[in-house]
């Protein structure tokens, strides 16, 4: 764990491809909440998936931070206390924490694809995904083996039912029940990766991280989230979810579009254009003049920031 206390934020992106506006706003804000109570930031890399994240990309996104004033503390290439920083070289980790869901009997094999979850008449969630209705969770030994010659399984932990509540920093009460509204999720995938939900909760714990900051879209994810930090005897941080950066038509911003990304605005706007746009967007200006994110400090606070999805004014950017 890392060694200093006090309050400690962290950025964790999933270096696929160059940032784009909404991952910037997400890493200022992330850095912004955690400077403004004295404390510091961790740069963790979350290429679990290593061939869709290569070395080089997040690479780019250290130099790219750097540039925009919003170099972390510790974590990516500088390492530091709590390494390695990079989920990818993390798996032994991972599989102790693991193990221990295994030991207590709360890990099955599911041989469930996707195609045979989204045809299934199992309830859906409102954001549209799959709650699992625990198709595989009953398999006898003897089935589960004759799958598993003809498959490889991905691993689900079974979930109680339970409504799990917590109170946002940003967005204020959200509960959920894990049985119904959730379900059995994966920990780890059939080609042996382990999940997101495991892994984030294991390196936010050991990494001494107090608050995450992250978009709306993650929200859902936090009751689990919750419940595996209890179930695993980890400590749970606070949680802050921001607004997600719609583009001027109402579109999600993607990387895959290619929509404002860091790459096509560095030959456009200054570092200290880019983020005093982004603190006017976010309620922390009152105009897009530029400014460097250690202006911003002193008075930041979330109640500047807005609950609601933050369509980006035509022509600001």
């Amino acid at each position: 764990m890392s060694g200093a206390g006090g309050v400690c934020g962290r950025y964790a992106p999933s270096p696929s491809g160059r940032m784009h506006l909404g991952n910037l706003c997400c890493c200022l804000l992330a850095w912004l909440s955690a400077k403004s109570k004295g404390g510091r930031v961790i740069l963790r890399i979350e290429d679990l998936d290593a061939e869709r994240c290569p070395r080089r990309f997040a690479d780019l996104l250290e130099d790219d931070l750097a540039w925009l004033g919003l170099a972390a503390d510790e974590g990516g290439r500088a390492g530091g206390p709590a390494g390695p920083y990079y989920q990818s070289e993390r798996a032994e980790i991972y599989k102790h924490y693991y193990d221990i869901l295994a030991a207590r009997s709360l890990v099955y094999p599911c041989f469930c694809s996707r195609n045979q979850l989204h045809a299934a008449s199992a309830p859906h969630r409102a954001d549209g995904q799959v709650v699992y209705p625990g198709t595989c969770r009953g398999l006898a030994p003897a089935a589960a083996a004759a799958k598993a010659a003809r498959r490889a399984p991905a691993w689900r932990v079974q979930v109680p039912e339970e409504e799990i509540a917590f109170t946002d920093g940003h967005l204020g009460p959200y509960r959920e029940n894990l049985a119904r509204d959730c379900g059995d999720f994966i920990l780890r995938r059939a080609d042996g990766v382990f999940a997101y939900q495991l892994a984030v909760v294991v390196d936010d714990a050991l990494m001494g991280v107090t608050e995450v900051v992250r978009g709306a879209d993650l929200l859902a994810s936090t009751p689990r989230q919750l419940w595996l930090y209890r179930e695993l005897g980890l400590p749970a941080p606070r949680f802050y979810h921001l607004p997600l950066l719609l583009a001027a038509d109402g579109r999600r911003l993607s990387k895959r579009d290619g929509d404002q990304s860091l790459e096509n605005l560095q030959a456009r706007y200054t570092a200290e254009e880019i983020i005093g746009r982004l603190a006017f967007v976010c309620g922390l200006r009152p105009a897009p003049d530029p400014c460097r994110p250690q202006e911003l400090v002193a008075d930041f606070d979330w109640d500047k920031v807005p609950t609601q999805d933050i369509r980006l004014p035509e022509g600001l950017f």
